[in-house]
């Protein structure tokens, strides 16, 4: 003998379109976002803020007089910007800031084709090398971006310039 067909009552179908409805929701909210579009040069941004921090650091740490104070305000600047711009990535994804690993480079020389001599420690011409690749990247990114954003990196890009064009040029070695 067949058993008889369930019924179904207001109360079931109600019960069960809540259930699915809230499965569809939870299923939604375990779903990743697409990271903001201005997340990128934020990022970039930051990774040369600190770069540079750290290079202006390690050359002042060789200098005396002006040009090592000049340098020391120029690590101390770009460390608060990248403080401002961690800030600001936080901000925008609720989340903290990209850690990130800084290395400094310099380019190597070589003697010959079969020796190459060391890294040679880096100069005022690389923190100042550093300082206008930085600040043309931030001028591109600001330009491309809007309201706060735009400004955070216009007035970092002002900085670099105002660093490497007042601070060190007449210090320094760069000619």
């Amino acid at each position: 003998m067949p058993s008889p067909a369930p019924t179904v009552n207001r109360r079931r179908l109600l019960l069960g379109a809540t259930a699915l409805a809230a499965a569809g929701l939870a299923a939604a909210a375990c779903g990743t976002a697409p990271p903001p579009p201005d997340l990128d040069d934020l990022t970039t941004a930051l990774d040369r803020a600190l770069a540079d921090s750290q290079l202006a650091t390690e050359v002042a740490e060789r200098m005396r007089g002006p040009v090592a104070q000049a340098l020391g305000a120029i690590a101390a600047q770009r460390s608060a910007h990248a403080d401002a711009l961690a800030d600001e990535i936080v901000r925008l994804t609720g989340q903290a800031a990209p850690s990130t690993s800084v290395t400094v480079s310099t380019s190597t020389t070589t003697t010959s084709s079969t020796s190459s001599v060391a890294d040679p420690p880096p100069t005022v011409d690389d923190v100042v090398g550093a300082l206008r690749t930085s600040a043309e990247s931030a001028t591109t990114s600001a330009t491309a971006l809007s309201g706060y954003r735009a400004g955070l990196l216009g007035s970092i890009a002002a900085a670099c310039t105002a660093a490497y064009t007042v601070a060190l040029t007449p210090l320094g070695e760069t000619s």
